[in-house]
């Protein structure tokens, strides 16, 4: 199974004088090919990890993911079949998005001394009653 990710630069924007004054980072358009028909995202949430905390390792039977850090940096371990794969999201860099399909379990890690800021887009829209929510062993994940 491959796993999708998708960079998303960042885009200078510019005041009236010509002078930079931030910046913006696309993350999801609806003409993207990022997103497999009818896998497209049906609702955006955000999930904040504290310092050096961690989320998972759990998986969804009925949903697939798509994780983009916003703020702070973020490493998504995802395990597919017996091995796992490493995926990288956040400020440093290029606040990717990664899919975790149906079925593949995931844990979220803070890399960082701040809190990290993490959007879920999720295919089905997730709400407190769905109960799709599955513990995952990452026993032998190591150090």
């Amino acid at each position: 199974m491959q796993i999708r990710d998708q960079i998303h630069p960042k885009i200078v924007t510019k005041g009236a004088d010509g002078t930079p004054n931030g910046f913006l980072v696309p993350i999801y358009n609806i003409n993207d090919k990022f997103f497999a028909p009818g896998k497209e995202p049906q609702q955006v949430y955000l999930t904040v990890l504290a310092p050096n905390q961690k989320k998972g390792p759990h998986l969804h039977l009925i949903r697939t993911g798509f994780f983009t850090c916003i703020k702070g940096n973020v490493r998504i371990i995802l395990r597919v079949g017996k091995a796992y794969q490493t995926h990288m999201s956040g400020e440093n860099h290029e606040y990717r998005s990664v899919e975790v399909p149906t079925g593949v379990p995931a844990l979220l890690e803070n890399i960082g001394p701040e809190d990290a800021y993490v959007l879920n887009m999720p295919n089905p829209a997730w709400t407190p009653s769905m109960n799709d929510e599955h513990k995952a062993d990452f026993g032998d994940l190591g150090g």
